[in-house]
């Protein structure tokens, strides 16, 4: 008696650990090979993959198989897979009947279930180990439905060389999803996995036609397909080599690899998954790279190798087309596996529209101030515009809009560029890892660096601001300026219990300013005509173009799109006609092309203040303005100065000459306001605009009122340093001085270091070749006017 309870109890025990083992025996995840990486477009297409870490290509989880599939794998496998539980007796008989007779292994009368985990556990096909994987079978039933086992299968059955899975398998021997394939297409895959290593495309046809032929013929049997439908099938050719996947964002893969670790710690992917679905527009993506390979054939006939463009959607705040470079693997030398949107490089004038928005929003300016645009040397840096010309005093638009260089530095003087420094890095610029100190003045002419995805980020946040400034009930959306998501589903969660704000980086009305402004640019060849197509679309936009002509940038934007352009050479080389109105402008316009043409920005009215403006000098009216206009404004401009240019002057009765009460009764003066710029500025002003009015001269016996403004050196400039370069026959160079004086017929008597040189009248400029070191150069009028400044020549040995 004991002893059978003994053994009852034995019984017992094992039956419990059986029990356990089978509770605990699959693991909670039993695959965990690496998979490709890949990226689809939003509408499921897929734009690029990359091989997984093994080598082999291995697709992520699909959501579903295709019916195709289930019905061609079961006849082909088990066809008795949808009833039984994991193992198939009357198979596993058959099996073990040939492989008797046979005396070999002939058949394994497997099930699916049982192949899955023969797929997961990797171990050697013995007796013992069947005997496992038909209690792991068992246990997988109990734990997964039918369709999770098939899935399970189709993702990691081998068909062939490195090729894992369905869908790659779909990819490598046909080049489409597996949604797609035909019957004869799905046939074949579903007879790969059988004898992965005799049997894939490219080896073994006849054997490969047979089996396909013969699972054919038994779908007929079960009424799956009809024999129409086989016989057409079996025309269809099996594959040949494996193809290459798609490579329609290769640059967006290499960065959703990147930012792989930061992506599943935010939560933006889940389950560990390699897969996304992108916001990239498929169509668009495929536009633009046919697009910019076009443009790219082109200008590598004048060795400019690259070229990349981002594409925002502004409303959505996502990324809707992504072209890195121009993808080139084959040919090394054009480092076209380089991410341009990520690169840094020098963003040239681009960011001229930001200071003028900061001007606009600290009060510092009004849209038509004018700026000075004369010669100019600040601490030993002379900046130059393009065309190396000056205009005098432009307003602030028109010198945005020309993309004028010595404007912008004198804007950027007046701001501060520790300010501009600052507020950069408030609107996001990720780049400017030294202090302000170490960009100086250059910051707004390209002296720093900066990524494509920052630049157009804060274009869109611009944007996006704007069109949101009816929604928030005046105030502002902080994530207005957040990064641009290419995660399709990532962005929709961000403005959840979103909350606003008083102020901004940048306000409503300087935004609408600024667009305004960046609107009047002149679009390259037939586009400069665009106001006469009723269906050109209204963009605001902004090139630029980086020392030496090594980065060609365009950038552009209406209430839907922004679109970014630079062109160039990854390596940083330079050439001649790399500029960004010549190369990148033409491409951003054939891009907006390509894009729906909707409408502009909406006036946001109660975010502006009408004021009024003196006409001719932008300024803020002051008493002696008389041509007065109204413009729209942001608020803060009531910060501004009032017009320092319109003065009151005092004439005779005759109106010829100026007075003062010295030599004429009050009682027979004519007081009238006076349009009067600084000497420098008039000098180039006048040129430029015929309808300026000189001061009239003084009546002889009157002295002039203090002297004040009479004279003004344009160059040198007070305390700046001159390198003489040496002529070709060896002699020393000889460095221009030039001047200016009010009045027109005025001399003016030239003095080095208290030494009498020279006398000029009408043109005063004078060439001269004076030594190394610091010299005082004095100049007197007729009158006895003085003007005295400080300049050195360098040494060019020490030097």
């Amino acid at each position: 008696m004991l002893k059978k309870q003994k053994a009852i109890f034995i019984s017992d025990g094992v039956c419990l650990l059986l029990l356990l083992w089978l509770c605990f025996a699959l693991p909670q995840r039993l695959f965990t090979s690496p998979t490709s990486y890949v990226v689809e477009a939003s509408n499921g297409e897929l734009l690029s993959a990359a091989i997984a870490k093994d080598g082999q290509w291995r697709f992520p989880v699909a959501d579903t198989i295709p019916e195709k599939f289930v019905q061609c794998i079961v006849a082909f496998e088990d066809k008795r897979f949808f009833e039984h539980p994991g193992i198939d007796i009357l198979a596993m008989s058959r099996a073990m009947r040939q492989n008797w007779r046979a005396k070999s292994v002939v058949s394994g009368g497997s099930t699916l279930s049982m192949q899955v985990i023969r797929l997961s556990r990797k171990e050697s096909r013995t007796v013992w180990q069947k005997t496992i994987e038909v209690l792991l079978a068992l246990r997988l039933e109990l734990t997964h439905s039918k369709s999770e086992i098939l899935q399970l299968y189709a993702e990691n059955a081998p068909f062939g060389s490195n090729v894992v899975g369905l869908e790659a398998a779909s990819w490598r021997y046909f080049g489409r999803s597996p949604e797609t394939l035909s019957w004869g297409e799905m046939a074949t895959l579903a007879v790969l996995p059988n004898s992965p290593s005799l049997v894939h495309p490219g080896k073994n046809t006849v054997r490969l036609i047979k089996k396909r032929n013969d699972l054919l013929d038994k779908l007929v049997s079960l009424k799956q397909i009809d024999q129409a439908t086989a016989n057409l099938s079996k025309l269809e050719q099996i594959p040949g080599k494996p193809q290459a996947l798609p490579q329609n964002a290769p640059h967006l893969l290499n960065r959703f690899k990147s930012e792989y670790n930061t992506l599943r710690k935010s939560q933006a992917i889940k389950n560990d998954g390699t897969r996304i679905i992108s916001t990239i527009n498929y169509d668009l993506q495929l536009n633009l790279n046919a697009l910019l390979k076009r443009y790219n054939n082109r200008y590598r006939a004048n060795d400019i190798n690259n070229i990349s463009a981002l594409v925002l959607d502004v409303k959505q705040g996502t990324v809707v087309g992504y072209v890195g470079n121009i993808y080139q693997p084959e040919n090394k030398e054009l480092e076209s596996h380089v991410d341009m949107i990520k690169a840094l490089r020098s963003p040239g004038s681009t960011l001229k529209p930001l200071l003028y928005a900061s001007m606009l929003n600290d009060g510092f300016i009004l849209p038509r101030t004018l700026i000075p645009d004369v010669p100019t040397q600040i601490g030993g840096y002379s900046p130059q515009n393009y065309d190396l010309g000056y205009d005098g005093a432009i307003p602030a638009d028109k010198a945005l809009s020309r993309s004028l260089n010595i404007p912008a530095v004198k804007m950027l003087q007046n701001y501060k560029y520790q300010r501009f420094y600052d507020q950069l890095k408030k609107l996001g610029f990720s780049s400017l890892n030294k202090p302000a100190d170490h960009y100086g003045l250059s910051l707004i002419l390209g002296g720093s660096e900066v990524t494509m995805w920052d630049l157009a980020k804060t274009y869109m946040g611009m944007a996006r601001t704007l069109n949101h400034f009816n929604d928030y009930k005046g105030k502002y959306n902080p994530h207005d300026y957040d990064a641009p998501a290419y995660i399709k589903g990532k962005r929709d969660t961000r403005y959840d219990g979103y909350e606003t704000q008083v102020s901004s980086v940048l306000s409503h009305g300087a935004i609408w300013n600024t667009f305004n402004a960046m609107e009047e640019l002149m679009r390259p060849g037939e586009e400069g005509l665009w106001e006469q197509f009723s269906s050109s679309q209204r963009l605001a936009w902004k090139t630029g173009t980086s020392f030496g002509f090594r980065d060609a940038w365009a950038i552009g934007l209406n209430p839907d799109y922004v679109v970014c352009v630079w062109v160039g050479n990854a390596d940083g080389e330079g050439r001649p006609g790399l500029t960004g109105v010549d190369v990148a402008a033409p491409v951003l316009f054939d891009i907006f092309k390509q894009l729906p043409n909707g409408k502009w920005f909406q006036t946001p009215r109660h975010k502006l203040k009408k004021m009024k403006v003196c006409r001719q000098s932008g300024y803020k009216a002051g008493e002696y303005c008389k041509d007065i206009v109204e413009e729209l404004v942001a608020p803060s401009g009531e910060k501004t100065a009032l017009c320092p240019y319109h003065k009151l002057i005092h004439l005779d009765r005759s109106g010829t000459y100026r007075v003062t009460d010295a030599c004429e009764n009050p009682t027979d003066m004519i007081h009238m306001p006076w349009f009067v710029l600084p000497p420098a500025m008039e000098y180039y002003y006048k040129v430029k605009h015929s309808d300026y009015k000189l001061l009239p001269p003084f009546k002889s016996g009157c002295g002039d009122e203090g002297g004040q403004f009479v004279m003004e050196m344009i160059y040198p400039k007070n305390n700046a340093s001159i390198y003489v370069p040496v002529e070709f026959d060896g002699r020393r160079g000889k460095v221009v001085l030039n001047a200016t004086h009010r009045n027109t017929d005025a001399k003016i008597y030239w003095h080095i270091d208290g030494d009498y040189v020279a006398t000029t009248q009408n043109y005063h400029q004078l060439a001269i070749s004076p030594q190394p070191g610091k010299h005082t150069l004095t100049l007197v009028d007729e009158k006895g006017e003085r003007l005295v400044q400080i300049f050195n020549i360098l040494d060019k040995e020490k030097s």
